[in-house]
C-alpha cells in the first residue's frame, strides 16, 4: 500500500521540480542559435542583428553557430538532436524547410520542429555582373532558348527560394537553366564576381544592401515591387509568372515545454517591436514581416502544396 501512496507524491515532486526549472529558464546557461546558412547571408545577418535584443529580453546570451549545407537540413538535424530544454533554437527558412521533404529522405522529422515566429519575408531576384551581356531578364531567356543549359544559376541549395524561382522561370519561359548550389549567399556572390556562374538568386533585401556598382538585378519575384527596390520591375511585369520569396524566422523542437516556446515567441515579438531594432533592420535592408509561430505553421500546408506543384511540373517535362 505504501508503494501506491508514494506514487502521487513522487509525481507531485517531479512536477514541482519541472516548474522550478521553467521558472529559472533560461538564466542557467546561454541559448544556442543555429543558423542554416553561411555567415554574411540574409538569414545570418537577420539573426545576428536580432540576438542582442533577445539577450536583453531573456537575460541570457545567444551565441550564433553557422551550420550551412543541404538547404538547411544540417541545421534542422542538429536542432532535432539537441536536448528539448529550450537552450537550442535554429533559423527556419521556407521554402527550403518545406521542399526538402518532397524529393528526398530526411535525417530529421519535420513534424518535430515547431516555428517560434516568422521575422522576415523577402522577395527573390536574379542578379548578374554589371558588365554582363544580359541587360534584362528577356536577354537571359532569349539566350537560354538558343543555348539550353548554358545559363548557370547559383542557389543556396535544392528547394530553396532561388531554386524554385529558377524552376518557375524555366516553366514560364520554356527554357532550360543549370542550378549550381552553394552554402550561402556570400559564396554565390563570390562565384558570380569570379565569372563561375551566369547569375545568382538573391533576395531583394540582400541586393538592396549590396554595392550597386558590383551587381545588376534583372527582376524581382513578387506580386508588387518591394519598397526596398521600387525601381526594379517584377517578373510578372515583364511577362513571366514567377512569384517566390524567402520567409525567415526561428524554430525550436516541438517537445520543448510549451511555456518555454511561448516565452521565446514573446521575446521575439518584443525584440522586433523595439524601435532600435527596427532602425537597424531598416539600415541593413531587413524586410520585417512578423508572424506568430501558430499563424506561420497554419500557412505552411498551402505553401507546401504550391511548391510540390512546381516540382511536379518539372518532373513531367523530364
Amino acid at each position: 500500500m505504501k508503494a501506491f501512496t508514494a506514487l502521487p507524491l513522487a509525481a507531485a515532486l517531479s512536477a514541482g521540480m519541472a516548474s522550478a526549472a521553467l521558472a529559472d529558464w533560461p538564466t542557467d546557461r546561454p541559448i544556442e542559435m543555429i543558423v542554416a546558412f553561411a555567415p554574411g547571408g540574409g538569414t545570418d545577418i537577420m539573426l545576428r542583428t536580432l540576438a542582442p535584443f533577445l539577450e536583453a529580453e531573456l537575460g541570457t546570451q545567444f551565441p550564433v553557430l553557422n551550420r550551412p549545407g543541404a538547404s538547411g537540413e544540417i541545421a534542422y538535424t542538429a536542432l532535432s538532436q539537441a536536448r528539448p530544454d529550450g537552450h537550442t533554437v535554429s533559423s527556419l527558412n521556407t521554402p527550403g524547410f518545406l521542399t526538402m521533404r518532397i524529393d528526398r529522405k530526411l535525417r530529421f522529422d519535420p513534424a518535430e520542429i515547431c516555428p517560434i515566429a516568422r521575422i522576415v519575408e523577402d522577395p527573390g531576384t536574379f542578379i548578374v555582373q554589371p558588365d554582363s551581356e544580359f541587360q534584362s531578364l528577356a536577354d537571359v531567356v532569349a539566350f537560354a532558348k538558343e543555348n539550353p543549359g548554358a545559363v548557370s544559376v547559383a542557389t543556396t541549395g535544392m528547394g530553396t527560394d532561388e531554386h524554385l524561382a529558377m524552376l518557375q522561370l524555366e516553366q514560364a519561359a520554356g527554357i532550360d537553366l543549370t542550378a549550381v548550389p552553394f552554402g550561402g549567399a556570400n559564396e554565390a556572390k563570390t562565384a558570380l564576381l569570379g565569372g563561375h556562374v551566369t547569375m545568382i538568386g538573391l533576395n531583394v533585401g540582400e541586393y538592396a544592401t549590396s554595392d550597386q556598382d558590383s551587381f545588376r538585378a534583372l527582376a524581382q519575384f513578387s506580386e508588387e515591387r518591394s519598397t526596398l527596390a521600387p525601381d526594379l520591375p517584377t517578373a510578372k511585369e515583364l511577362g513571366y509568372d514567377v512569384i517566390m520569396s524567402s520567409e525567415r524566422g526561428l524554430a525550436a523542437r516541438c517537445d520543448v515545454p510549451e511555456e518555454i516556446r511561448t516565452r521565446l515567441s514573446q521575446a521575439v515579438d518584443a525584440a522586433i517591436a523595439d524601435p532600435e531594432f527596427q532602425g537597424k533592420a531598416k539600415q541593413q535592408g531587413i524586410p520585417l514581416s512578423y508572424q506568430s509561430g501558430a499563424d506561420w505553421s497554419a500557412a505552411m500546408p498551402a505553401r507546401l502544396e504550391r511548391y510540390t506543384q512546381i516540382f511536379q511540373l518539372i518532373k513531367q517535362e523530364q
